[in-house]
């Protein structure tokens, strides 16, 4: 068997197709290139027999990934990140069968390591020497030490009020960063500049193919975890998107293979912030493409994203699947964290906690009906968030004494 059934890249609105031996970035129309693989033969000649005694990585899914050649792959040991039964929660909400799979315990403590290892990898096969990217933070760290390990150079753009510790992961890595005073909009503009002038390999979100592909290994891994039986919805945190495009893109693919049913499809759920909910507004007009939201500001800072450029293909699947899209205030994703850290020890992202809400939102309106198998995405690592949690402390002298929990005084949000 080959190491990779890739094809060929295709125009996500043309389908016109592209070689993917080359260096590509966008179609000629402007819009993202999608991977294609040649299905029906991994269909005759790959079996889920074949997975059986695999490393617990992403890679375990090489046929349907674009890296040709196994000596390009750049890895730290990502995805098969667990599938956690969430009951203290769910009993809660009102949801029997709520479950977690969790992002923050994979290389660099968010998601955005699928994007970087399957995207790294195939620009080092590409022989890329440079690359540039606007981010809000997570996706430009991960990237950066990607990046580093696989030999390749970074320039970094992020907002001035990104969280400080993934500046500290780009620049740690020895990336090429800048802070901008704006939005990631602006970060983008300022990173298309320099690729046009220095010739660099732009990673912007989905103006490249791969990113896409590394976030799909979270959907064929759902899907390997429940047994081929996939979930009833799955909700996930959405800025560019591109886990939720990558996501229906997988259980697509899994369909075409005959490796899950092909008469059923998860409701796809798309969680934004109040202020800033593009594609919410979008799907409540019933839109194909969202308009760029003004102003936009949220503790969620991973998706503060005023206009994604793959907008329409994240609508697609929402529309597609019967999802819907749902976007949630400030003071909810900070209750929601408090209450998942206290009945589930999970300390979840900001993004991950506003997808919990969304799930208890949903199944107060009836949306998620008693009984159905619900699946949330947590992004990445509490810990990524340090300002989101504020606590005072009381402070003792060396002979002082403390209460037992239950009556204590002690520090609490």
């Amino acid at each position: 068997m080959k190491y990779s059934y890739v094809s060929h890249l295709s125009c996500s609105k043309t389908s016109k197709k592209y070689d993917v031996n080359t260096v590509q970035n966008l179609s000629d129309e402007g819009s993202p290139l999608l991977v294609e693989y040649d299905l029906e033969s991994l269909r005759k000649e790959w079996k889920k027999s074949d997975l059986i005694g695999r490393e617990n990585n992403l890679w375990r899914y090489h046929e349907l990934l674009p890296v040709k050649d196994e000596q390009n792959v750049v890895s730290m040991g990502e995805g098969m990140t667990p599938i956690i039964e969430m009951p203290a929660i769910g009993k809660d909400m009102g949801i029997e069968n709520l479950y977690m799979k969790d992002e923050g315990i994979i290389p660099t403590g968010t998601f955005k390591a699928r994007g970087a290892a399957v995207g790294i990898s195939k620009a080092k096969e590409l022989g890329v020497k440079e690359l540039a990217m606007p981010t809000n933070g997570n996706a430009g760290a991960s990237w950066s030490l990607f990046a580093a390990r696989a030999g390749i150079s970074s320039t970094i753009v992020m907002p001035i009020d990104a969280p400080e510790i993934t500046r500290n992961e780009c620049a740690v890595s020895g990336a090429n960063l800048y802070l901008v005073n704006g939005l990631i909009s602006d970060a983008g503009k300022i990173v298309g500049e320099a690729v046009k002038e220095h010739d660099l390999y732009d990673v912007s979100t989905l103006k490249e193919p791969y990113r896409i592909e590394g976030k799909k290994t979270m959907g064929l891994e759902i899907a390997e975890q429940f047994h081929w039986e996939i979930p009833d919805v799955i909700l996930y945190p959405t800025g560019g998107g591109v886990g939720l495009i990558g996501i229906y893109k997988a259980l697509k693919e899994l369909q075409a293979l005959g490796w899950i049913k092909a008469d059923k499809m998860p409701r796809l759920v798309a969680v934004q912030s109040a202020g800033c909910a593009p594609i919410v507004k979008a799907w409540e007009e019933g839109k194909k493409e969202s308009e760029f939201w003004d102003a936009s500001e949220t503790i969620a800072f991973g998706i503060n994203v005023p206009k994604a450029l793959g907008d329409f293909l994240v609508l697609d699947a929402v529309y597609e699947t019967e999802g819907c899209a749902v976007s949630i205030r400030d003071e909810d994703v900070i209750e929601e964290q408090k209450l998942l850290s206290q009945k589930e020890g999970t300390f979840v992202c900001p993004e991950g906690a506003a997808a919990f809400y969304a799930a208890r939102q949903l199944r107060q309106n009836n949306w998620i009906k008693e009984g159905e198998k619900v699946v949330v995405l947590n992004t990445g690592a509490g810990i990524k968030y340090p300002d989101t949690v504020n606590v005072e402390v009381p402070v003792l002298e060396k002979n002082d004494s403390i209460q037992p929990a239950n009556d204590s005084a002690g520090g609490k949000l």
